[in-house]
C-alpha cells in the first residue's frame, strides 16, 4: 500500500479530485440556480450564485484574453515546477500544496475558456442549460467564472463616531468564491504556515529553464493561431479566428518575455 501512494500518484489524486469536485459544483450551480439566487445554509453561510468576468480595471476584449493567457502560462509553469518537485522527491505535504494551487488555477481556466460555449446565459429569470440548441452565451475564451460560496460572518455597521467610515455598512467576509479559489488559498496558506523555511531551499534546487518555457509558450501561441485559422475557415467564423489570433499573439508575447528573462538570467551566471 505504501508503494502505491507514490508522490506522483498523490499529486494526480489531488489534482483530479479537486478538479472533479470543483466542476461538479459549478455545473450544478449553473444548471439549477438563477443568477444572484441565494440559498441560506446558516446566518453566516450562503450559497450565492454569481459570475466573475475575470477582467480588471474595466478592460474588455484584450483584458479578458490577456488574463486567460496569463493563467494558462502560469498553470504551465506551476505544472513544470510540480513535475520537477516530484522528480526531486521533495516532501509530500509540499507537493500536495503545489497540486492544490495548480488545480485551483486550472479549474477557473476551464470556466474562462469553455463555459461561454457550453452554457447559455444565466439571468434572474432563466436558468442556464448545458449545450443549449441556440449555442452558448459567448465564444471560446470569453466564459465567466462561476462563484457560489458566501460567508458574511460579521454583518454590521461601523460606529457613527468613526471618521470617514462611520455609519457605513460592513461585512466580513464579503468576497464570493468557488471551490477552486478555496484550493488555491489552502495551498498558499499551508505553504506559508508549514513550509516557509523550506521554500527557498526547494526553489533553488529546482531552477526552471525559463528559455525552454518561453520557447514552448511561443509554440503554443503559433499553434493557437493555426488552429484558429483552420477552425474559422472550416466553420466560416471570422470572430473565432480573430479571437484565436489575439489569444495566440498574447501567448507569443508572453513566451518571448519569459525567453528574454531566461537569457538574461543565464548571462548573469
Amino acid at each position: 500500500m505504501g508503494n502505491f501512494f507514490t508522490k506522483s500518484r498523490i499529486a494526480l489524486l489531488v489534482i483530479f479530485s479537486v478538479l472533479i469536485i470543483d466542476q461538479i459544483i459549478k455545473v450544478w450551480i449553473k444548471t439549477h440556480m438563477y443568477w444572484h439566487e441565494s440559498i441560506r445554509v446558516t446566518d453566516w453561510f450562503y450559497i450565492y450564485f454569481t459570475e466573475n468576468n475575470g477582467m480588471a480595471f474595466g478592460m474588455e476584449i484584450l483584458g479578458k484574453l490577456f488574463l486567460t493567457s496569463f493563467r494558462i502560462v502560469a498553470v504551465t509553469i506551476i505544472g513544470w515546477f510540480l513535475y520537477k518537485f516530484v522528480k526531486q522527491g521533495v516532501k509530500t505535504g509540499f507537493i500536495i500544496c503545489i497540486s492544490l494551487i495548480l488545480t485551483g488555477a486550472l479549474g477557473n481556466i476551464i470556466d474562462s475558456v469553455f463555459y461561454g460555449v457550453l452554457f447559455n446565459e444565466s439571468t434572474h429569470s432563466q436558468i442556464a442549460s448545458f449545450l443549449p440548441e441556440g449555442g452558448g452565451y459567448a465564444s471560446l475564451f470569453y466564459g465567466k467564472v462561476v462563484d457560489m460560496f458566501y460567508f458574511p460572518i460579521i454583518d454590521t455597521n461601523w460606529p457613527q463616531w468613526l471618521p470617514f467610515i462611520g455609519g457605513q455598512h460592513f461585512i466580513f467576509f464579503s468576497p464570493i468564491f468557488n471551490f477552486a479559489d478555496a484550493a488555491i488559498s489552502c495551498g498558499i496558506i499551508s505553504l506559508l504556515l508549514f513550509y516557509s523555511k523550506y521554500l527557498n531551499e526547494v526553489f533553488h534546487t529546482v531552477t526552471p529553464n525559463l528559455t525552454k518555457i518561453g520557447k514552448n509558450g511561443i509554440k503554443i501561441g503559433i499553434t493557437c493561431i493555426a488552429l484558429g485559422w483552420l477552425i474559422g475557415y472550416i466553420f466560416n467564423d471570422i470572430k473565432l479566428f480573430v479571437d484565436m489570433l489575439m489569444q495566440g499573439c498574447i501567448l507569443i508575447l508572453i513566451g518571448i518575455t519569459v525567453y528574454i528573462i531566461g537569457k538574461i538570467k543565464k548571462n548573469k551566471k
